[in-house]
């Protein structure tokens, strides 16, 4: 497994750019700009519908480290760590975290991500575009490891001066208590494992959630499963509401299941303080479905075509954007390996190998149109 890890970008690499803005990015990127900043050019360069955004490098990340003298301090906190003492690894990683984030960066490398900001809001057409600062990991989103979710993510954040400290604040989360007690625990040298900062323009989501390639709960891979909650998908991601739940037979896109659920809570903008902040659903909205039929089946169709271009069963992340026109409203925000069940012997991933054509066979006896 630990030839999977990249190594870490030397600090001598003075010439190596310190910002690559998605579309110039692919998987072969890997090792300059993390997992998640690889497939969102990886998405970006097969046509995908991918908010558009820039990435820090991880040359630029540990040259920040290494001018701001802090990786020796960083090795002595994190020498002989046992991985399953979670007070000493707090305290370290408070330790370091509060290191990090307290260094001012060189003038050079603010001005070079300040520039790279200011060109994106141009593109978006906004002055100081609220954007997602989204921390890239080289050990993150790999096919034989479960990395993801481990380092940090803040919404909506607008201006200069806010992205910058966001992106310090996105680096030091490479040594929360988690991720350190992981990397301790599966054998990564803290050392080889870098990481970049993702600044992508935020989509202004109604709806919001994953898709699964496969169904997670029995890895039944003729099916594409989509859950869905109203404003961003933080409050799906983590499990703070019961979301609606679909199930999209994969070769024909019908809608098999459906599940409604009651959304009591989402996320949303506080417009006064530009923020993402959690806010209660009305009332009359908290059992409506949150995904109209049109946007289910375009959205497995998106799921078909990622999981086609990766050669593997996939876990995605999708917003609806509510200031685009319907139709071209539906954005990927991050897609990555499913790891659970695609480690499993293809035999007991899917007990019913056949189920999708049984299902289109079952349609045409009883009579019901499947295409």
């Amino acid at each position: 497994m630990q030839a999977a890890v990249q190594s870490l970008p030397r600090a001598s690499h003075d010439d190596a750019p310190v910002v690559r803005w998605f579309e110039d990015c692919d998987k072969s990127s890997l090792p300059e700009v993390g997992g998640k900043c690889a497939s969102l050019g990886e998405l970006t360069r097969m046509g995908v519908r991918v908010p558009p955004g820039f990435a820090v490098t991880t040359h630029g990340c540990t040259r920040f480290l290494s001018e701001a003298g802090i990786l020796p301090e960083i090795a002595a906190l994190l020498q002989g760590l046992p991985h399953d003492d979670i007070v000493r690894l707090e305290q370290a990683s408070a330790a370091i975290r509060q290191m990090i984030e307290s260094r001012p960066m060189s003038i050079e490398l603010e001005d070079q991500i300040a520039e790279a900001y200011r060109r994106l809001s141009i593109r978006c057409g906004l002055p100081a575009s609220p954007v997602a600062v989204r921390s890239s990991a080289t050990a993150e989103d790999l096919p034989d490891a479960s990395f993801a979710g481990q380092q940090d993510t803040y919404l909506w954040i607008r201006g200069a001066d806010e992205v910058l400290h966001h992106v310090r604040r996105c680096i030091s989360s490479l040594y929360t208590g988690r991720a350190i007690g992981y990397r301790q625990k599966m054998g990564f040298p803290h050392e080889e494992v870098a990481i970049s900062v993702g600044v992508q323009k935020m989509a202004n989501a109604y709806t919001a959630g994953v898709m699964f390639t496969l169904h997670p709960a029995n890895g039944d891979r003729s099916v594409i499963v989509i859950d869905s909650n109203y404003g961003f998908g933080e409050s799906v991601v983590s499990g703070e509401v019961t979301p609606d739940h679909f199930v999209v037979n994969k070769v024909t896109l019908d809608i098999t299941e459906r599940t409604i659920s009651r959304k009591e809570h989402c996320y949303t903008v506080d417009l006064k303080n530009q923020c993402s902040h959690l806010v209660e659903v009305p009332f009359e909205r908290q059992t409506v479905q949150s995904l109209i039929d049109d946007e289910i089946c375009e959205l497995a169709w998106m799921g078909k075509q990622i999981e086609k271009h990766y050669g593997r069963p996939m876990d995605v992340e999708w917003a609806v954007d509510k200031d685009v026109p319907s139709g071209s409203n539906i954005f990927i925000l991050q897609a990555r390996p499913e790891t659970v069940w695609s480690a499993k012997p293809r035999a007991a991933n899917a007990p019913e190998a056949t189920s999708a054509m049984n299902y289109i066979v079952s349609g045409l006896l009883s009579g019901r149109r499947v295409s």
